[in-house]
């Protein structure tokens, strides 16, 4: 350990403010203070980059990309200075839980100076390859199990729409109605969740752009279909695990009213759906219940749905146990990382 040393951030590392996101497609991921909102057509970072969310229920959320981005002006991107591993700096980073940094409670903010200021260790660099090639080979099969989930929804994706939206091209068939989410779904916001109250470990957390955390107590024992209601990622569809909290940041659409509509039918019609249509507001982006209730959702007759859904249960069955695998080595990494971070377990070089 006599090799290692402690240094500043700023001593290693530059920093800068995102940017207000283009709204010209593209194929150039977007990234928010919570991974990836969308893509555009411009790029205003290439290469390795660590992306730090700055402002919000993200503040302090720590992700990677190499390749061409967008940093929007919810987060702060880091690019190192000198010669890094950078895949070394974002498991370092992630492990200090840049969330005990934030300043402010309803409007939790990290700042440059902040990030300045904090001391990481520093291992000779053919450690901190070793290091980060440890931990990523752990990602690399929690990256491929959500390949396989994310092939699996194009699958049935690929089944709903020519089911569900070709049929109805030239109009409704017979026994196929429109209705309004009013009529048909309970809608209701998440509860508030300070990020100061999240957990490590415990039962997931989803907000406004997916699972930012985990907490002492869940909400529903089932999965939910949620719509983010605050903020860049409003309209954005989430799906949350079994047994998760679910914050106000999102809207959950509760299956009350319609017992016909599944939750394999109301999963993918949303997915399918642009609710962007429904944001409001220009510089606090949002969706409320009142304009949410007007969307339209399609209801066919329910012997189609039950089809349906009897096919997609083996598909979302599969995606659970994949889910299951992905929470294992989740864990695994997340036991490593410190142990790792400390010196206390050391990888050959």
């Amino acid at each position: 350990m006599s090799e290692w040393k402690e240094i500043e951030l700023e001593r290693i590392v530059n920093f800068y403010n995102g940017k207000k996101r283009p709204y010209i497609k593209g194929n150039i991921p977007v990234f928010g203070g919570n991974g990836i909102l969308d893509y555009c057509n411009s790029f205003n970072s290439q290469g390795e980059s660590i992306i730090i969310g700055r402002v919000g229920e993200y503040c302090g959320n720590v992700n990677y990309y190499n390749g061409f981005c967008w940093i929007s002006d919810n987060a702060i991107l880091v690019k190192a200075k000198e010669e890094l591993n950078v895949k070394y700096l974002y498991y370092c980073l992630i492990n200090v839980k840049l969330r005990e940094f934030q300043v402010g409670s309803s409007q939790p903010l990290i700042t440059q100076e902040i990030l300045k200021n904090i001391i990481i260790p520093l291992p000779p660099l053919p450690e901190q390859k070793a290091i980060a090639e440890v931990l990523s080979s752990i990602d690399d099969k929690i990256d491929l199990l959500h390949r396989q989930n994310k092939t699996l929804e194009e699958m049935a994706m690929t089944l709903f729409r020519q089911w569900f939206i070709e049929p109805t091209k030239d109009g409704l068939p017979k026994g196929w109605e429109i209705g309004k989410f009013e009529e048909n779904l309970k809608i209701v916001y998440g509860k508030n969740l300070l990020t100061s109250k999240l957990k490590d470990s415990g039962y997931p957390v989803f907000g406004g752009n997916g699972k930012i955390g985990y907490y002492t107590e869940y909400m529903y024992e089932e999965s939910q279909v949620l719509i983010s209601c605050r903020g860049e990622a409003s309209g954005k569809v989430n799906i949350s695990d079994p047994k998760s909290y679910i914050t106000n940041n999102s809207l959950i659409l509760e299956r009350a009213k319609n017992k016909n509509i599944s939750f394999e039918y109301l999963k993918y019609y949303c997915l399918n759906y642009d609710f962007t249509q429904f944001v409001t507001g220009s510089a606090q982006p949002q969706i409320t219940i009142e304009e949410l209730n007007n969307a339209e959702i399609l209801i066919p007759p329910s012997i189609l749905i039950n089809k349906f859904s009897k096919i997609i249960s083996n598909f979302e069955t599969k995606i659970f146990s994949n889910k299951i695998q992905i929470q294992t080595l989740e864990k695994l990494r997340d036991t490593l990382l410190p142990k790792l971070m400390s010196g206390e377990v050391r990888v050959k070089v």
